[in-house]
């Protein structure tokens, strides 16, 4: 199972794409965001549904209702005590309750109002064509669940007065054949899936996200930001080896450079936008995101035992032939500097034989400078000294920095004289 609890999907992620009109397309979103696509043709197919909706944007830019409705018919149709009427015409004459009469009248006229209203705005105006054949045969079947109602005709009838009996009678004997065919919770499914996506393409388009490209040779970013972050300094990285080794001082931006390069991977596998004007990225099948420290309280592990839990997982899954994507931020900081380095060392040269997977690590131990080979490289976040102060600017550079911040910051305190 992926290790994704650092990218904080439901709390953090799910707001960038959440424009959703009710809490049954949000769980689709929330599915789509936690669930990475298995292969490179299905991820090429979403983001071409997701073209699909931007092409139709003139259209469905307005897409809008009143919440209350869309519940309420929701509730309507999936009643199980709701009755065909049609089985009982003369006694639903008869001896219906006018209070019962009333109810369906009510109910009816809020269905094709609400039905007819999406058909005619919005459905019966998209053009199919800039959808993929197979998604756009799930619009066509909610087009037929429409067809089923006569909307057209019942909606003129309630326009010039208002349903009888006998339209009831008609429309309930409707929603019977059609919930036992099953057609009323495949009808819900797609339109709750179109809301979805209809939601997530509104975020790429108001956040100006990009679909990456696949190329398993290289990772190429250009402009890549972490979008949660008001006013981003944009960076461009490209790099062919597969453990790239992150250092610099603290407050210069790596764990935010490491969640935003996670977050282009992962949104890509998902098949949407990512937040850079250009992405290549590698397929992969398993991702590893540790970004936030954490002990593992249940499990009884410190945070140093989490650490080397969470890496052999990795390794074991490189070593089944997946194509991973990995994240360790701060590795092995939980214990001594010399054990940190020992094993840091071992880590690096040891997951660069994984050619067809990328690890990304971030180190304050300086001694891992001259570890590694041609399929490891080394970058750093800038940080200049102005007037002994350390200045960030958060541009990635190749290399390695040799600022030892934590020494000017001390000093800088007067902790230096206080402790004489």
């Amino acid at each position: 199972m992926d290790n994704l609890k650092d990218l904080g999907i439901e709390k953090e992620l799910l707001p960038l794409y959440d424009y959703s009109l009710n809490a049954f397309a949000k769980n689709k979103i929330l599915e789509i965001l936690k669930k990475p696509l298995q292969s490179i043709d299905a991820i090429v197919e979403r983001q071409n549904i997701l073209k699909g909706f931007a092409a139709n944007y003139n259209i469905l830019k307005s897409y809008s209702y009143t919440i209350l409705y869309l519940n309420e018919v929701y509730l309507f149709l999936n009643d199980e005590r709701n009755e065909d009427l049609s089985q009982k015409k003369l006694k639903y004459r008869l001896f219906g309750s006018k209070q019962e009469k009333v109810t369906y009248i009510s109910k009816f006229t809020q269905l094709i109002l609400f039905f007819h209203r999406l058909q005619s705005r919005y459905f019966l105006r998209l053009d199919l064509k800039q959808f993929p054949e197979e998604y756009a045969s799930s619009i066509k079947r909610i087009l037929e669940f429409f067809s089923n109602f006569e909307l057209n005709k019942y909606e003129h009838i309630i326009r010039e007065g208002r349903l009888k009996n006998q339209h009831a009678i008609e429309l309930s004997e409707k929603i019977y054949v059609l919930k036992k065919k099953g057609d009323t919770k495949l009808f819900w499914e797609d339109l709750f899936l179109f809301e979805a996506y209809l939601s997530i393409n509104s975020g790429i388009i108001k956040n100006n996200f990009t679909f990456p490209n696949f190329n398993n040779n290289h990772i190429k970013l250009i402009e890549f930001y972490h979008p949660l972050i008001d006013k981003p300094v944009k960076n461009n990285f490209e790099t062919t080896n597969n453990v790239i080794v992150l250092n610099g001082p603290n407050m210069s931006g790596k764990s935010t450079f490491l969640k935003a390069i996670g977050l282009c991977v992962y949104f890509g596998h998902l098949g949407i936008g990512i937040p850079a004007s250009f992405g290549e990225i590698p397929f992969c099948n398993y991702f590893s995101i540790e970004i936030n420290k954490r002990d593992d309280i249940l499990n009884g592990y410190s945070h140093f035992m989490y650490e080397i839990m969470n890496l052999k997982n990795v390794v074991k899954n490189a070593s089944n032939r997946k194509q991973c994507f990995a994240i360790f931020d701060e590795l092995f900081s939980g214990t001594n500097v010399e054990d940190a380095f020992e094993i840091c060392k071992k880590t690096i040269k040891g997951l660069s034989k994984f050619k067809n997977s990328y690890f990304f690590i971030s180190t304050h131990i300086q001694e891992l400078k001259h570890v590694g080979n041609e399929d490891v490289s080394n970058y750093y976040l800038d940080c200049e000294l102005i007037e002994n102060t350390p200045t960030f600017n958060y541009k990635l550079r190749k290399g390695w920095s040799d600022i030892k911040v934590g020494r000017i910051l001390f000093d800088k305190e007067g902790l230096n004289d206080m402790l004489k």
